[in-house]
């Protein structure tokens, strides 16, 4: 037999299959009766067999070529939520379809809670699948329980769709999710409508949703969340400008539980929805909005005269809003208890005096008003006549309220019990003695903040009536405030048990130890924080006298306190737990006083850039953190850091701050 060599075919010839089955060749080489002709090379193009190389190698599961619609029917007919949980890790792919399957269209219509040995034995192996995948879908069923029920906190980097996708499957085999807090956003996958979509999806029983500065997030993302989550009763959203109306209308029309909402920052959002809020939630209670350049009169006065029968708390701060909208809450706000009104540049004088005429607030507990050019004296009258209830007053950046109608308020003020000034500058020793004078059975509470007007004055007015009632005193800023004020203090108020006096550079020891002397109560918290010119003389007077009741001695600041004022401490207080000795001359033998006071249970400490205390502390520390529970020694330049870091060892119960 010949062959042409030309590379024509002849009956005889064998052709192979493929030039790499070589075990095809060796068998047919041993058999002699049979001719193989001379061929040409085989010539076999490379992506061909790259391709096919390819195809070998890449053996995927059958179920990886099924589309999504065929996966989404057989997640869905998973009987617990342990399968979906472990399912959602094992690619995005499989994740995302599970996240987009309705809670009430599983075919599991109950939650099928694990034991607490198989429940660790899941979460491991989800996070061992998650790990390996690289997917974002973490164990994601871990009990995480704020207030009795599931809580998801997510912050910066942590909000992604892909998490919230795993929140979404995995809380659902715990009864599911119902608190969700979104705070910042992911600068390269932040969170989006997606995300929020497969919250809506697979979290019916959310109750609580706060979005803050995630400006990804629109209205299709907050609408899902209208129509999936009916349970919804506190919305918080704040610096989310893709949010307009139209989904805060649809939160109003499917969310009838809603009980709290919050609008800060939202650019988007106007009076429209702010008036269905009003007339389609039957249980709403709380509202606050603030700085949202769209809302106006319309806005708050259909709200208010909608819900005013039910709305017990209200803030509006920074609004473009009138008259108007005070007059109707005023009119309208029978059932409010707490208002804060703040920033309010459009209101004058008038739309107060309309709105506490109004009575309306007849129940008005809380009032807080601040930064608002309109409040004068006037107002003040006519708060007192309308809100006959009001316990609580506070008074920020008011430039307008003077002693004399500040001194009436207070007089004609039947239930004020707590009074609170900031930077209200017209206000001086007169209106502020005034006050103590004219609430002497009444009042429990003072503070005064930043006002420079208050100054030390030869005090011409009889001090002959005593505030009696009178717990709570704090000044804090008033660089005025010297020791004449003080002694007075002392005479009108013997009944004080919380003494707060921050950064009052003018007071020494000459003032402050006739007011502790005069205290016949006996002081319970005693705050000197920043009085850089009180010394051993005052701290050991107040432990002498009130060691018995003391619980809490701040006197941050104050360099003229050495080891002294410890060694008194050490002997004389019993149920002091809070000390703060930040920035004061103490040293090593101190703190060897505190640690030798078995009596002592000191659970707090604060030693903050105290240089003198050095190694020599650490057994005296290592004594007194028996009953520890906070440790500052942040800046305390003595110490090594080799005896800081086996102090941290050995007070492993004990949260230090180095």
């Amino acid at each position: 037999m010949s062959s042409a060599g030309n590379g024509a075919s002849f009956p005889w010839e064998v052709f192979y299959p493929s030039p790499k089955k070589s075990s095809l060749v060796s068998s047919l080489e041993q058999n002699e009766d049979v001719h193989f002709p001379s061929r040409k090379r085989i010539c076999v193009p490379a992506s061909f067999v790259a391709a096919s190389e390819s195809f070998e190698q890449k053996n995927l599961p059958a179920i990886e070529v099924l589309p999504d619609e065929c996966l989404f029917e057989v997640f869905r007919r998973l009987p617990s939520g342990q399968e979906r949980s472990a399912c959602a890790c094992v690619s995005k792919r499989w994740l995302t379809v599970l996240s987009s399957i309705p809670r009430d269209e599983t075919f599991a219509s109950k939650p099928n809670l694990p034991s607490k040995a198989e429940e660790g034995s899941i979460q491991n192996k989800i996070g061992e699948i998650a790990q390996s995948n690289g997917a974002e879908a973490e164990a994601e069923a871990r009990d995480i329980e704020g207030e009795g029920y599931l809580t998801r906190w997510l912050d910066g980097n942590k909000a992604t769709d892909i998490r919230l996708a795993a929140i979404a499957v995995g809380t659902a085999s715990h009864g599911g999710l119902e608190k969700l807090s979104i705070q910042g956003n992911n600068p390269y996958r932040g969170v989006t409508d997606a995300g929020l979509k497969a919250i809506a999806r697979g979290c019916p029983s959310l109750r609580d949703l706060s979005l803050w500065n995630v400006s990804s997030i629109g209205d299709e993302g907050l609408s899902e969340i209208a129509h999936g989550c009916h349970l919804l009763e506190k919305l918080d959203l704040c610096q989310c400008p893709g949010i307009s109306d139209k989904s805060l209308l649809d939160i109003a029309k499917n969310c009838p539980n809603l009980t709290s909402l919050t609008i800060e920052s939202c650019s988007n959002i106007g009076n429209d929805s702010l008036q269905a809020v009003g007339r389609c939630c039957p249980n709403l209670k709380v509202v606050a909005v603030k700085n949202c350049p769209l809302v106006g009169d319309h806005g708050i006065a259909g709200l208010v005269s909608s819900a005013g029968h039910l709305l017990t708390k209200v803030k509006l701060q920074a609004l473009n809003i009138s008259e108007i909208s005070l007059a109707v809450i005023g009119q309208y706000g029978i059932a409010v208890t707490d208002l804060a009104l703040s920033d309010l540049q459009s209101v004058n004088e008038g739309g107060f005096w309309v709105m506490g005429n109004g009575q309306g607030l007849q129940k008005l507990k809380s009032l807080t008003i601040s930064a608002c050019s309109g409040v004068g004296d006037l107002v003040l009258e006519a708060l007192c006549k309308g809100c006959p209830n009001l316990k609580l007053f506070c008074l920020k950046k008011c430039a307008f309220i003077s002693d004399y109608g500040l001194v009436a308020f207070a007089n004609a003020s039947v239930s004020l019990k707590n009074l609170q000034l900031e930077e209200c500058h017209r206000i001086t020793q007169a209106g502020f003695f005034g006050i103590l004078l004219n609430c002497g059975k009444k009042l429990k509470a003072l503070s005064l903040v930043n006002c420079s007007g208050v100054k030390d004055l030869i005090c011409a007015c009889s001090l002959v009536a005593s505030c009696n009632s009178l717990q709570s005193l704090a000044i804090r800023d008033c660089p005025g405030v010297g020791n004449v004020s003080i002694a007075i203090i002392g005479i009108l108020c013997p009944e004080l048990t919380h003494l707060e006096l921050n950064g009052l550079l003018d007071i020494t020891d000459e003032g402050l130890i006739p007011l502790v002397q005069s205290c016949v109560a006996s002081l319970v918290e005693v705050n000197l924080s920043g009085c850089v010119n009180v010394s051993d003389k005052s701290v050991s007077a107040i432990a002498k006298l009130h060691g018995g009741t003391l619980e809490s001695l701040i006197i941050d600041g104050c360099r003229h306190v050495t080891d002294a004022s410890l060694v008194e401490i050490s002997d004389s207080c019993w149920l002091l737990n809070e000390l703060d000795v930040s920035k004061c001359g103490i040293t090593d033998s101190g703190l060897e006083a505190l640690a030798s006071a078995a009596h002592l249970s000191l659970q707090t400490l604060l030693l903050s850039s105290c240089p003198l205390v050095s190694d020599k502390s650490f057994p005296f520390l290592l004594e007194l953190g028996q009953n520890l529970m906070g440790l500052n020694i942040k800046h305390c330049s003595g110490m090594s850091s080799n005896t800081v870091n086996v102090l941290v060892e050995q007070l492993w119960r004990c949260e230090v701050l180095f």
